[in-house]
């Protein structure tokens, strides 16, 4: 009988070569083709081969569905399969202690502490950069975050956007991705015209003039202080600018301030943006003119009360939305046209938009958009980010932008710290609503989540410290007998430590970087557990040396994954 053809799902190698789920696939494949070969079997295709890790411990490390998941295409009983496979997996080169059929057909593999504590070579041989995949390589991703109005400074609510942004930004290039961090500046239109006149009215003030401050003007001190600057520059050379002229002088002055006072906020929250991009140069380029036009050739525009419209309905919108008023002005709709069309120019297979929850109802058109010029609407990702509670001694702190009274990024940074900051944002996610407690950021203890994880570094470098007071360094690779690690706990560690680069691929996948925080609130918790038990340093050397390796890879991974979020990794607290 001639040897039937295998099809089936390549497997990308990547450098998560350590991940169990990713031999077993192999072991997997290569038992099918003996089967086949020796007519154990005779389909010759081998579907997805799922591996789960079991909700019951007393089920193995992993199991498997592949032989119910071939029981239509062989037409024979899954634990017939099973059984089949099982028999033409061999050993397993030590990788199992033992494999188990269950059920229906579900093959449960036993995997030996050799080969869970085999990670420990992996993290050491590649440091810095274990957890990082080749998942995404050879695809371009943009995401565009934070993009606050160059009209007042950054609030609490873009500080949760930054650090979702960014952290999503950090997690899709450590899984392959080509990623661009971009900003989107909203220096055109109505809000520019708003914070130049709300310049213009604080500077008369200032002039000794009376004025009746309009409540749709920007309402923040931060208004005031501005104007004072301009007035302490110039004086009162500006009073007799014509209206238009002295508007677009404070609305340029204002922007360009309040733009290097979101620059410096940002920085100091560690979030540097690769490109910044103007919304106003759209409209220089005629990049917006350009955009209608395209709507208009495909047939998606309609005139009606003397606007222009997109039929968005077309593509699944509860309504048409206007691009051209009936004045003859374009609409904010309008640019995102332009602005998304532009995007996909550029080069970018997927376009990952972070947007304040308000901002749902803008999904759909958006979705639209897409549709309409012939990219598949999932080209385009929304994260949308819920509002953050300030709380103060147990007590919400009160904020109302318009009022002009929130407390802002900068302020909050100064308070509890860039690290805890960014933590504390990352913990739930992102369209979730998150209180942020300040008096628990402070703390300096286990209560406080980040002081939590990054202590359990901080202890590690002083178990380093004092190996070497001892005369002991790091083992090298290779130079470890793991079969000095009997404890329960040093086998949990080495399995978790195992999970991180899943861990990483999950999190850019789904485009949630709260699963790294997850997982480090995890490994911290069993490190402390294993740390408070027994000591890593005792009177035989062997088995010194082989727990001084384990906990310098747990050290490793917290740094790894501390980075992704953007959170320091201290060596002394």
């Amino acid at each position: 009988m001639a040897r039937p053809v295998v099809t089936h799902r390549r497997i990308i190698q990547t450098q998560k070569v350590f991940f169990m789920k990713q031999r077993l696939r192999q072991y997997i494949e290569k038992a099918l083709q003996a089967c086949f070969d020796q007519e154990e079997l005779h389909s010759g295709i081998v579907p997805d081969i799922g591996l789960e890790v079991p909700a019951r411990a007393e089920h193995g490390d992993f199991s498997t569905n592949v032989a119910m998941a071939m029981a239509r295409e062989e037409k024979k009983a899954p634990r017939k399969i099973a059984e089949a496979i099982v028999a033409a997996l061999g050993e397993g080169e030590g990788m199992w202690s033992r494999v188990e059929i269950a059920g229906p057909g579900f093959i449960n593999f036993y995997l030996t502490p050799r080969c869970w504590f085999g990670v420990l070579d992996e993290i050491v041989r590649q440091g810095e950069l274990f957890g990082r995949t080749r998942t995404g390589t050879g695809r371009k991703v943009q995401v565009e975050f934070v993009s606050a109005n160059p009209t007042g400074p950054l609030h609490i609510g873009h500080g949760r956007g930054a650090a979702t942004g960014d952290a999503v930004a950090s997690v899709l290039d450590a899984a392959g991705y080509e990623v661009q961090r971009e900003y989107y500046l909203n220096d055109a239109g109505n809000q520019m015209l708003t914070l130049g006149r709300s310049l213009l009215l604080r500077y008369r003030e200032l002039l000794g003039e009376t004025v009746d401050f309009p409540t749709d003007c920007y309402q923040g001190v931060y208004i005031i202080d501005l104007a004072r600057e301009v007035f302490e520059r110039e004086g009162d050379r500006l009073r007799d600018l014509p209206e238009d002229e002295a508007l677009r002088y404070f609305a340029e002055y204002g922007g360009g301030k309040i733009r290097d006072g979101i620059e410096d906020d940002l920085a100091a929250f560690g979030v540097n943006f690769d490109n910044w991009y103007s919304e106003q140069s759209l409209y220089d380029r005629q990049e917006v003119e350009r955009g209608i036009a395209l709507l208009k050739e495909r047939g998606l525009t309609f005139e009606k009360d003397g606007a222009l419209w997109f039929r968005t309905t077309d593509y699944g919108d509860d309504k048409d939305r206007v691009l051209v008023r009936s004045n003859g002005a374009t609409t904010y709709f309008a640019s995102d046209v332009a602005y998304h069309k532009e995007k996909f120019e550029r080069g970018f297979d997927t376009v990952i938009d972070v947007w304040g929850a308000d901002h749902h109802g803008y999904v759909p058109r958006m979705k639209a958009v897409l549709a309409g010029l012939d990219r598949n609407p999932e080209d385009l990702q929304i994260i949308l980010v819920q509002l953050v509670n300030l709380l103060r001694g147990g007590q919400q702190v009160a904020m109302s932008t318009r009022s002009g009274e929130f407390v802002t990024l900068r302020e909050v940074i100064d308070e509890v710290g860039r690290d805890a900051c960014r933590f504390f944002f990352l913990m739930r996610r992102s369209d979730s609503q998150l209180d942020f407690d300040l008096d628990l950021a402070k703390k300096q203890s286990n209560e406080n989540p980040v002081y939590y994880v990054q202590y359990a570094h901080a202890r590690v470098c002083s178990i380093n410290r004092n190996a070497e007071e001892q005369g002991m360094s790091i083992p090298e690779l290779g130079k470890i007998d793991f079969d000095c690690l009997t404890l329960e706990d040093e086998l949990t560690l080495a399995k978790l430590l195992s999970r991180y680069p899943q861990v990483v691929d999950g999190a850019a996948e789904n485009f949630e970087p709260h699963r790294i925080v997850f997982y480090l609130q995890e490994l911290a918790a069993r490190f402390h557990s294993y740390y408070n038990k027994g000591r890593v340093l005792v009177d035989e050397p062997e088995i010194s040396r082989a727990r001084l390796y384990l906990v310098n890879c747990v050290r490793t991974v917290l740094h790894n994954a501390l980075v992704l979020l953007g959170v320091s990794a201290p060596e002394r607290m």
